[in-house]
């Protein structure tokens, strides 16, 4: 017979291995982004920029899964560097944020963060894709 106190357990929970690994990673990242003055939210957000060029606010949020909250001061910061413009498009509501030549020019340093990032994790490419895969599956749900 199982305790019913035995879902309380940290072991037997879904979300903080899920947190502590999403920490740890972003730890991973830390050195890598520090050399191309980047924080892991604003590096994410480079990430949809250079992607998409040009793109609204309320887009990007949906997209990195933040709110106007947290997205406002990545985007000011980004603009500061002089990465991103920001400017009122033509729904006054929303921000759209367009790529500089800065912001173009920092891929390409930006291009090698994901592999000195993945050698520093001891996870194998079929589990990698495996995770990542059930982890994707899970944002669409929310």
């Amino acid at each position: 017979m199982t305790d019913k106190y035995d879902v309380l357990k940290l072991e037997n929970q879904l979300c903080f291995p899920l947190y502590a690994c999403a920490r740890e990673v972003v730890k991973r990242y830390r050195p890598f982004l520090d050399e191309i003055d980047l924080t892991y939210t604003q590096y994410v957000t480079m990430m949809v920029m250079w992607e998409h060029r040009s793109i609204n606010s309320k887009e990007m949020g949906e997209l990195l899964h933040l709110d106007s909250g947290t997205l406002t001061p990545v985007l000011k910061a980004l603009e500061k560097k002089g990465l991103v413009t920001r400017a009122r498009g033509l729904d006054r509501r929303n921000l759209d944020v367009t790529l500089t030549e800065a912001g173009e020019a920092l891929k390409e340093r930006a291009v090698e963060v994901p592999a000195k990032v993945g050698g520093c994790l001891e996870i194998d490419m079929e589990d990698a894709v495996v995770l990542s895969g059930i982890l994707n599956k899970m944002l669409k749900t929310f």
